[in-house]
């Protein structure tokens, strides 16, 4: 499995294709403290209006805040508003 995923990264590098386009590791973009665009990730654990935690390939996102909501959802993309206090990572263990 290694080897696949070695000629696969050698591949993209050939290609000149960005890291956050090929791999599946999420990409956070913060602006403000009111609003959160994550890229690349899974599925939605929990969600109230001061909490939300996200599943991603390589953990879990947890924001907190107040009056968050969750906006614009694709299957990869997700945009959180509200007032944003932190946000923690909890890296999985790899298998």
């Amino acid at each position: 499995m290694k080897k696949t995923k070695k000629k696969q990264n050698r591949f993209e590098e050939l290609l000149e294709i960005p890291k956050e386009i090929s791999s599946e590791e999420p990409k956070l973009t913060i602006m403000g403290f009111e609003e959160l665009l994550i890229e690349n990730y899974k599925s939605i654990l929990e969600y109230q209006d001061f909490y939300v935690r996200l599943s991603t390939h390589i953990g879990i996102v947890n924001i907190n805040g107040f009056e968050l909501k969750l906006n614009e959802m694709t299957n990869d993309d997700i945009l959180i508003t509200g007032k944003i206090d932190s946000i923690d990572f909890e890296k999985t263990v790899d298998e």
